[in-house]
């Protein structure tokens, strides 16, 4: 038990620190131009956005719209008996990667939306993957509490300057991540 509660400890802790970057590096770029470090497709300076563009962000609305579910997000993931750090780095790698190769070319994608999307999907589906009752709960909160946003999300038409394109990439990367830390612990039969 004391396992545990030390793991959740830490797990806050890195928490913290995550979101705590992410608050430093927004309020640094008004005075160093660091939204250029984004991810633009396709283009070798911008491959660099695959690991800075969850760390920028364009305004305070931008920020704030990423912030709640982010920290909602990373809390359960931190409840869950997940590898939480490397379950974030694989879904913004492969997210980040996947948008680097297929998003719209000529646009700078900046946010942790694409970490956001990837997330809820990752618990969406880790949770039907398990099927624990704890684990499945999850997936239905956040199904119900999300689900809405992550369809329209994804949706081309938006208007704006919204990265659907990043939240399409990084629900997918959240899948993948499922897959391979949830899923291939099912056991599986063939005939």
């Amino acid at each position: 038990m004391k396992n545990h509660a030390h793991t959740i400890k830490e797990e806050l802790k890195s928490i913290l620190l995550f979101v705590a970057v992410i608050w430093i590096v927004f309020f640094l770029d008004f005075f160093l131009p660091l939204e250029k470090l984004g991810l633009i497709p396709r283009d070798l300076g911008g491959i660099f956005g695959i690991v800075t563009m969850t760390f920028l962000h364009g305004d305070l609305a931008h920020i704030m719209s990423n912030f709640v579910p982010l920290v909602i997000m990373l809390l359960l993931l931190a409840g869950s008996k997940a590898n939480s750090a490397l379950i974030v780095v694989t879904i913004i790698a492969v997210g980040g990667l996947l948008l680097w190769l297929f998003g719209r070319g000529n646009t700078l994608h900046i946010g942790a939306s694409l970490l956001v999307f990837g997330l809820a999907v990752f618990l969406i589906v880790s949770g039907i993957l398990e099927k624990r009752l704890v684990p499945v709960l999850i997936s239905l909160f956040v199904a119900f509490t999300y689900g809405g946003i992550l369809l329209s999300g994804i949706a081309p038409w938006q208007e704006g300057n919204v990265s659907w394109d990043g939240h399409l990439f990084g629900g997918i990367g959240g899948a993948i991540a499922a897959w391979l830390f949830v899923g291939k612990g099912v056991r599986r039969y063939t005939t």
